[in-house]
């Protein structure tokens, strides 16, 4: 990222297209082929793992896998697995938001005929993935095969001899569920084999993808379950304190992820082995990566088990340099640093000593009465800028919906806003114009959406997170065009 540049945020699930979610088809080579005519360098997702508790990617059953919800259906109808009548079937009338309750209930069982028809003609490749993967492929399949077998159960809830690994019971329930284990890797192996063209399809136009790093797993995952000396975990595997962030000036109870700590003593102990091996497998998926809550890498929220909400919790330190150096280490992985938040001078210095870009969020910027690090005129070239972000409300929402009347003002002078330009635009011609070598705008903001078009509300849970869509006809030559201008006159 040494040269001027700027890109787009949109998530894979955000993608628009017939089945009810984006795909790794057609309209991820269609949005594409917009950022290549728009003069864009970048685009910028969320994770690809599986959604997890509230459909969220970032309390997802691994941190390895894939999520199937996400394969291109046209592409395995052309290769015979699934029939055209099967493919129109699953197709979803609404296009502005998915239904991740249809998908669980329609998918799963669609990808399971493909499975029916394709496990011979798979069965060598699969059986080579499987080697290839063998660090955690086996034990996320033999997890999901189990989930299913228990009725949907949570990890703390199933039986104590499976729980707990009893050597006799993984034995007997490898054999016993051994083709629900081979479909589970199945759809690892397309979902590898898509993304793997997909971002060979981008970045053989110029654009180079931004991927993301989720700090913590879920206390219901493979990774709990199969590794659970990586983490602060009692006796019978439940975690001895979660993970949140201390109230501030956004929730005046903290938010309480409920995600397990890490067990950092270990993690130093083994050279932070898991760690590396987690950047390498990111460093074949993405040509950068965001590491979600870097100040965690610092100092990290305690919650203790049981409390209500995150206001009894405490600082612990981190891992510190020790795994921004790991980290570092990985070739071919370029790195930024979320470093958000309610920051003391402490986190501040070692986030600068870390050497990583961090993140500048125009919604913050406009104290009317403060001088902003947020503003772009204070922003570093080493940083990058943001209109806003997936956790952020959309900037004409900000505008509009929660700017106090004196940092709406300070903005429409600031950056000069007019509605015949559209608010959105302006918000990115003010990110664009920054030093930062890298400016990001959400899909949103370049369509000037409000509240509706939010993609998170961080500490809520319900169908309008993680759901929204763009719809194809935004797309156009228009928006491109206009994207492609401003990208030039700011010389990026």
């Amino acid at each position: 990222m040494q040269a001027r540049a700027s890109g787009i945020l949109l998530p894979v699930f955000s993608l628009p297209g017939p089945y009810g979610i984006g795909t790794l088809g057609a309209p991820a080579r269609s949005f594409i082929d917009f950022l290549a005519q728009a003069g864009q360098k970048f685009w910028q997702i969320l994770p690809l793992v599986p959604p997890g508790g509230g459909d969220s990617p970032y309390m997802s059953p691994s941190s390895f896998a894939g999520n199937p919800f996400f394969l291109d259906l046209e592409e395995l109808t052309r290769e015979g697995l699934l029939t055209q009548k099967e493919l129109d079937a699953a197709r979803r009338a609404d296009p502005d938001r998915v239904d991740y309750a249809w998908l669980h209930q329609t998918r799963i069982p669609l990808l399971r005929r493909a499975w029916e028809r394709g496990r011979v003609r798979y069965a060598q490749p699969l059986a080579e993935f499987m080697a290839e993967e063998a660090d955690w492929l086996p034990d996320y399949a033999l997890f999901l095969a189990l989930r299913e077998r228990f009725g949907g159960k949570e990890l703390k809830d199933w039986p104590d001899e499976i729980r707990l690994r009893h050597p006799s019971a993984l034995a007997r329930y490898r054999a016993e569920l051994a083709d629900e284990c081979a479909f589970h890797a199945f759809l690892q192996l397309l979902f590898f084999r898509q993304w793997t063209a997909v971002k060979a399809y981008a970045n053989g136009k110029g654009i180079s993808i931004i991927g993301d790093l989720p700090i913590y797993v879920s206390p219901d995952s493979a990774e709990v379950w199969s590794r659970p000396e990586l983490f602060q975990l009692k006796e019978d595997m439940t975690p001895s304190g979660v993970a949140g962030v201390p109230p501030d000036a956004f929730s005046d109870k903290g938010q309480h992820w409920g995600n397990p700590l890490y067990g950092w003593d270990y993690h130093r102990q083994t050279g932070f082995a898991w760690w590396r091996h987690r950047a390498t497998h990111l460093a074949r998926l993405y040509d950068v990566v965001r590491i979600d809550h870097f100040r965690a890498f610092h100092t990290y929220w305690c919650i203790p088990d049981g409390a209500a909400d995150a206001r009894g919790g405490h600082w612990e330190p981190g891992p510190g340099m020790e795994l921004v150096k790991a980290l570092r280490s990985v070739p071919g992985l370029a790195l930024i640093a979320e470093d958000l938040g309610d920051l003391d001078a402490d986190a501040l210095r070692f986030i600068a000593d870390s050497g990583l870009p961090g993140m500048k969020v125009l919604v913050y910027a406009f104290d009317p009465a403060g001088e902003s690090a947020y503003l772009p005129h204070n922003c570093p070239r080493d940083a990058v800028i943001y209109t806003g972000t997936h956790d952020t409300p959309t900037f004409v929402q900000w505008l509009f919906e929660q700017a106090a009347p004196a940092e709406r003002d300070y903005a429409f002078d600031y950056l000069r806003l007019r509605e015949d330009e559209g608010f959105g635009w302006g918000a990115v011609c003010g990110a664009w114009m920054s030093p930062c070598r890298l400016a990001i705008a959400p899909m949103q903001d370049l369509l000037g959406l409000g509240g509706d078009a939010r993609v998170n509300t961080p500490g809520t849970a319900g169908p309008r997170n993680w759901s929204w869509r763009v719809r194809q006809e935004a797309l156009n030559p228009s928006v491109s065009g206009r994207l492609a201008h401003i990208t030039r006159t700011y010389r990026r």
